[in-house]
């Protein structure tokens, strides 16, 4: 079966890690990790009201940045994939992650999307939107949504970069 996993570097997305090494069968089972790199989100504020000749210099180190801590987060749960016996691959789209992960899934051929909920509601959820939820609504294939506690919700993957020294793999 082909799993598409796709991570974002919070405690949400660990757990839906923690659940694919859980509930399947690592020998039968391949498993693509899949982040979504915004832009809006991984550059800081700051950069919106910027002017002058450091702007670009700056705003192509917080890329770059950017782009290092993706590849780390995708390394870090693709080790610990392999770890427990599964084939992983890592993949770091930059864009929506809504579109990264169903046009993933529909182009690999996934079988299964395992993703973490943020567990959003009321204006955060208008603000934030609920990535899951829309993954459920327009996927190709099953989905599974993996919950937390309130205690678990602030766990995150940063100690996970240590972990596995692969470089990024782009199926």
């Amino acid at each position: 079966m082909k799993v598409l996993l796709a991570v974002d570097g919070s405690g949400f997305s660990e757990a839906a890690a923690r659940a694919v090494v859980k509930q399947l069968r690592a020998e039968s089972n391949e498993v693509c990790v899949l982040h979504a790199l915004q832009w809006q989100r991984a550059i800081p504020s700051c950069f919106a009201f910027a002017r002058g000749a450091t702007y670009g210099p700056q705003f192509c180190s917080a890329m770059k940045q950017a782009r290092q801590q993706a590849a780390a987060l995708v390394a870090g749960v693709a080790g610990i994939l392999r770890d427990a016996g599964f084939r992983a691959t890592t993949l770091i789209v930059e864009g929506d992650p809504l579109r990264a992960i169903l046009g993933r899934a529909a182009e690999w051929g996934a079988d299964l999307i395992v993703l973490g909920s943020h567990g959003r509601t009321g204006l955060d959820r208008i603000l934030f939107g609920d990535i899951s939820e829309k993954v459920a609504k327009q996927a190709p294939c099953s989905v599974e949504i993996v919950r937390t506690s309130n205690q678990d919700r602030t766990v995150a993957f940063g100690r996970l970069g240590a972990i596995d020294g692969d470089s990024v793999q782009r199926p």
